[in-house]
């Protein structure tokens, strides 16, 4: 075989292999859609179901119309009830699948705005690092919250580790 060749089909085996993945991740969120309209009908909530597939995870959202503020009920006090909903939407997932699932649940633009206000953190910590040279160490995070700074700090420039055990677990932004 030349190199031209094995070039080609090892391209060819990723695409195969991306298209796979992709199609997975689009069950998993046809499953959870399914699974999360159930429990808008049980408790009789309105709103619109919209999945997406970004990077390696199902991502499905809960949205509902104009200012109605119903939905609220199921992000709970600091996204408690949300985190629990996403947990039971996984198993429900891996019920159908047998496959532990990795899917990502928004409610109400509550992750959106949740993700947005945590770069924003992550970034200002990066600053101040930089600043002075210190290492900032930030106030115990979910997993979610974490990653969200752990990937500012790595796009401002600097490195950041957690530290301590959950729930207790922060960010720790460290100078070069």
């Amino acid at each position: 075989m030349t190199e031209g060749t094995t070039s080609a089909v090892e391209a060819e085996a990723v695409a195969s292999t991306d298209e796979s993945l992709i199609a997975r991740l689009e069950q998993e969120g046809d499953i959870a859609a399914d699974y999360l309209e159930g429990l808008l009908d049980i408790a009789d909530l309105d709103g619109d179901i919209d999945m997406d597939v970004e990077g390696d995870r199902a991502l499905v959202s809960i949205v509902g119309e104009g200012n109605d503020r119903s939905l609220q009920r199921l992000v709970g006090q600091d996204g408690e009830v949300l985190e629990a909903l996403q947990e039971l939407t996984r198993l429900a997932v891996h019920r159908e699948t047998g496959e532990r699932s990795r899917l990502m649940l928004d409610i109400a633009g509550f992750r959106a705005r949740k993700r947005e206000e945590l770069a924003e953190l992550g970034a200002k910590a990066a600053e101040q690092v930089k600043g002075s040279g210190e290492q900032v160490k930030l106030r115990p995070m979910t997993p979610f919250e974490r990653k969200v700074v752990h990937d500012a700090v790595a796009a401002a420039g600097l490195r950041s580790e957690s530290e301590g055990e959950e729930p207790q677990r922060c960010v720790v932004v460290l100078p070069v």
